[in-house]
């Protein structure tokens, strides 16, 4: 009883709403905020104050959390060691993902998993930051994250497939019908820059080559950035998984000299994951052979 108890509070805290962790795990909310006034009475400290939004962690309650992941983890593992003796029949997964793995890898890999194990549930937290990813990979909000390699802190990491930057142009442009486009070019045309962590990887690439480029606009969408290139405004660069399926009329070329990330799977220890956890690994890594 006292593991459900730190499950709501835990989905509150993440939530930051006692309303919608009811709603989520099928509650009312005043039972909800019973059970975390039942474990502050029982701890005899404050856990969460409320706000305009919801509700915030005390400075307690930001001390506690950690802990209370872990039991909860640690229960969950539990269980679904008990289900792999029958047949890895009950779990949850939980993944860390970047939006172009997000929207273009990530469905087609669920699917496949979940015809080999139907009644595996997951929960995937999706953000635009690399290093946002790791933190949740190392606070044990994720199993396991997709990452741009290397990673900043210290993780297990399983390399999946390498990503080649490209640059984006109108379809008018003077370059367009080229095999490649020179990164010196970017410091004669306008460049709409990509406003996240592959901003910094550019950034990286311009300083190896002494670039300065001409940047005229920033932007945090791949999609914005597309259609501002469609309209002439620019070039840009982006990745080929982004690219995959683009509804812009845009030309892509490679860099030249050619430039790539490496994307990977992390994990804080691949040995200690859940039983479904590791399975998803062990389903990514044949997934990414035959895809």
């Amino acid at each position: 009883m006292d593991v459900a108890k730190y499950q709501v509070f835990l989905r509150v805290a993440e939530l930051g709403n006692l309303t919608r962790a009811a709603e989520e795990l099928g509650y009312t909310q005043s039972a909800v905020s019973r059970i975390v006034a039942d474990l502050e009475r029982e701890w005899g400290v404050a856990l969460l104050t409320r706000s305009r939004t919801g509700v915030v962690l005390t400075a307690a309650g930001e001390e506690l959390l950690p802990r209370i992941r872990g039991v909860c983890n640690a229960q969950r593992e539990l269980t679904e060691g008990v289900g792999e003796l029958h047949g890895l029949t009950s779990g949850t997964v939980r993944v860390g993902v970047f939006n172009s793995v997000a929207a273009h890898w990530l469905p087609q890999i669920m699917k496949s998993f979940l015809t080999k194990y139907p009644n595996i549930r997951f929960e995937v937290l999706n953000h635009i930051e690399y290093r946002q990813i790791e933190d949740w990979i190392v606070g044990g909000q994720v199993d396991c994250g997709f990452l741009s390699l290397p990673p900043a802190q210290e993780l297990e990491v399983l390399f999946l497939r390498r990503d080649m930057h490209m640059a984006v142009l109108p379809a008018d442009h003077p370059l367009a019908g080229m095999e490649r486009y020179p990164i010196t070019r970017f410091g004669q045309d306008p460049v709409i820059q990509l406003e996240d962590e592959r901003d910094r990887e550019v950034e990286d690439i311009m300083e190896r080559y002494r670039v300065k480029p001409n940047i005229r606009y920033r932007v945090n969408d791949d999609y914005a950035v597309m259609s501002m290139v469609e309209c002439g405004l620019g070039v840009s660069v982006l990745t080929g998984l982004v690219l995959r399926r683009t509804p812009y009329r845009v030309a892509t070329l490679p860099l030249d000299p050619p430039q790539y990330r490496d994307i990977g799977l992390a994990a804080r220890s691949f040995r200690r994951l859940s039983p479904a956890a590791t399975r998803f690994v062990e389903h990514v890594k044949a997934w990414i052979q035959e895809e």
